[in-house]
């Protein structure tokens, strides 16, 4: 009866060690499946938040000042004026070499004969086009925004990535450019540093901001699409 008993004992034996063992198989499993979950977990919070930061990097709403802080008056309705006169060399009025403007920016006008094309995105006051020149891009559908020389640096870095986006923008069809403005032209309001302008078909718009903002420029070319021109066609 004794060697039973010992054989007994040790089958019993055996078995707890093998439940044991599988126990602490179970929660090995359960730990490592555990560890897995969160690491996927936070792995798929990173790429949300690149794609966040990407999306928001992407949308212009959110480079520069918000619109209240810009401090932008309303888009006025200008009458237009010279639609398809050309001045300067090469026309009837070979002698006009700067023209007048009834706004300051302009929204419409006289122009020179050759638009700026192919144009950059963005120009500094050692490279901007003439204003007479740009005026031709108006009419043709641009947007362009306007900004004083000396505004800083921090926005005039801003400006250029605005300009890359609203490029991007379908409402503008690639027709976006940022120039510095030229003061022999006329100075922008006390307060004013960066302008929009629009030639429509109909009227000229434009808005005048104490501050770059993005989401003033998404909603201006919003408002004011290139095809909303004289000559949406023009390159």
């Amino acid at each position: 009866m004794a060697k039973k008993s010992a054989q007994a004992d040790r089958k019993a034996l055996v078995e707890e060690m093998r439940r044991a063992q599988a126990a602490a198989e179970r929660r090995r499993t359960l730990l490592a499946a555990g560890a897995a979950t969160i690491v996927v977990v936070v792995l798929v919070g990173l790429v949300i938040g690149v794609i966040r930061n990407y999306q928001a990097g992407r949308d212009p709403a959110n480079i520069g000042a918000t619109a209240a802080a810009a401090q932008c008056e309303a888009p006025p309705n200008d009458p237009t004026s010279g639609s398809a006169v050309h001045v300067g060399p090469g026309t009837d009025q070979p002698n006009v070499t700067k023209i007048k403007y009834s706004t300051v920016p302009p929204s419409s006008g006289e122009h020179f004969v050759v638009p700026e094309s192919p144009s950059l995105p963005f120009y500094t006051a050692q490279d901007r086009p003439r204003i007479e020149t740009l005026v031709h891009n108006l009419e043709h559908g641009y947007t362009v925004l306007w900004y004083e020389p000396s505004l800083p640096a921090s926005q005039q870095a801003d400006l250029k990535k605005i300009a890359d986006l609203a490029r991007a923008d379908g409402a503008t069809s690639g027709k976006f450019i940022v120039s510095a403005w030229d003061d022999s032209y006329g100075k922008f309001p006390a307060g004013k540093t960066v302008a929009l302008s629009h030639w429509g078909s109909k009227q000229g718009h434009r808005q005048l901001c104490g501050a770059v903002s993005g989401a003033v420029v998404e909603s201006f070319i919003t408002q004011f699409p290139a095809t909303d021109a004289p000559e949406p066609n023009g390159a």
